[in-house]
């Protein structure tokens, strides 16, 4: 073969490669539609959402006001090791990406050897030294190219899916710290509850042994001294369980964990606008990772379809063979091979049909998935705005209540201190006080995780969005 054919031959092949895979099987990407209403039931000033995880969530916890809960939420990134388990599968799927990337050129290996046989009569060496292609497949039919979107689109669901379990790990802690804050605040009541009765148990005692007071009183102000001791106690459990489990979520053994009481409950409940602008629930990260699985069901739709086509590949090598070690980089010693393949199943019984069918069902399966995770969504923020303001009236209404109730246990003990009723009415409203004061407190922990759970569904904070 001649020069001038050498480089015909080549020039063919590049063409074949680089001029015939314009085209891709199967469809091209549309992101579903899906089901939504222009306003929310609960919540006024609400458009259409559209996917968008690419939004900045920013610190979302900051609206709190809480600086040891900046702190704690800032360890999850860094320590907790569900997120970083996700994160490395993040990586793996990049790393996927690449490598897929990689396939759509040649690559190229290089060899360099020396091989020594003989006869009876004679023995010789031979110096080889070369470079040479695998077998490269060309893409003529976009399978490769569709490969690649779907590593892409698998990718981005893992970003989202990282999004995702990081969100939810972060959410978490929050509605434990608060609700450890909380039970702080119920644990200090409790304790000077328990103060008051212990000294009420002596004074009553010394009035039973001095004859002014009945024992059934004496028994009723120890009843109620033991069973607040009690309650006391497991409070005291449900906080160590909550602090547990805060270690174990920002990556610490909880026996180095602990975080010191804070009686004195201070809670900042951010308030939602009026209106509340869509891009918010297009933050959430699940709705972002249902949509990339479904780009990556349809990119396989393609591939499986390529299996109806040939396919063509190409492998060439270029060296230099020669007995003598001195001559081996030389013209005389130059050798080459350059040869395209061409290859197609011709009888399958229906097997790649088959294929194609499952990848259009499982595409199918994926888009009914992404349109049910944007129906939780929307369920999900609906549930929590109507939650948020339920929890805020009857915080309202319980706190009246409370104040009510410690009103009726001053009035009851000072009707005591005057002889004019029995300890019987002052241990019923001193524990009737106590019991809607805990209320309170148990209120305000309910609302302080519903507002988590909101900005949780809403996708991030909704500072420096404009609403709608």
């Amino acid at each position: 073969m001649n020069r001038t054919c050498k480089i015909s031959t080549l020039a063919l092949a590049l063409m074949l490669g680089m001029g015939l895979t314009g085209c891709s099987v199967g469809p091209d990407y549309h992101k579903p539609d899906v089901i939504t209403t222009p306003a929310f039931k609960e919540a006024k000033g609400w458009s259409q959402a559209r996917p968008q995880d690419d939004l900045s969530k920013g610190p979302w916890w900051a609206l709190y006001q809480d600086s040891e809960l900046d702190k704690l939420l800032r360890q999850v990134v860094i320590s907790n090791q569900n997120v970083a388990q996700y994160e490395a599968n993040y990586r793996q799927a990049q790393a996927l990406v690449q490598q897929a990337q990689a396939s759509l050129f040649p690559s190229l290996s290089g060899n360099a050897g020396v091989t020594r046989k003989g006869t009876a009569q004679s023995t010789d060496n031979t110096y080889t030294a070369g470079l040479a292609t695998s077998s490269w497949e060309l893409d003529l039919w976009g399978k490769i190219r569709r490969g690649l979107e779907q590593y892409q689109a698998s990718a981005q669901a893992s970003e989202a899916e990282l999004a995702n379990i990081t969100l939810s790990a972060q959410s978490s802690l929050a509605q434990y710290y608060f609700q450890l804050r909380v039970l702080d605040a119920r644990i200090a009541l409790y304790e000077q509850s328990i103060q008051a009765y212990e000294r009420y148990v002596t004074v009553m005692g010394n009035r039973y042994r001095a004859g002014t007071e009945s024992r059934a009183g004496l028994a009723q102000a120890q009843t109620l001294l033991e069973s607040t001791r009690a309650s006391r106690l497991d409070l005291q459990l449900q906080r160590a369980q909550l602090e547990h489990a805060i270690a174990v979520l920002t990556g610490q053994p909880p026996a180095r964990f602990s975080l010191p009481a804070q009686p004195q409950l201070v809670l900042h409940i951010p308030t939602p606008p009026v209106t509340l602008p869509s891009q918010l629930l297009e933050r959430r990260p699940d709705i972002a990772y249902a949509e990339r699985n479904v780009a990556a069901a349809n990119a396989a739709i393609g591939v499986a379809q390529a299996a109806y086509y040939p396919d063509l590949t190409l492998s060439a090598s270029a060296g230099f063979e020669s007995s003598v070690l001195q001559d081996l980089i030389s013209l005389p010693s130059r050798t080459w091979s350059l040869g395209p393949s061409l290859s197609g199943t011709l009888l399958d019984f229906g097997a790649t049909g088959a294929q194609v069918k499952q990848a259009e069902a499982a595409y199918d399966a994926s888009v009914a998935s992404y349109r049910q995770t944007v129906l939780e969504a929307f369920a999900e923020v609906e549930d929590y705005l109507v939650a948020v303001d339920t929890l805020q009236q009857q915080l309202a209404v319980q706190q009246r209540a409370s104040e009510a109730a410690k009103e009726s246990a001053r009035v009851t003990l000072n009707q005591y201190k005057a002889g004019m009723i029995d300890y019987l009415d002052v241990a019923t409203t001193q524990n009737t006080s106590l019991s809607q004061q805990q209320s309170v407190l148990s209120l305000q922990a309910s609302l302080q995780v519903a507002s988590v759970n909101l900005i949780v569904a809403l996708g991030g904070n909704w500072q420096g969005l404009t609403t709608h």
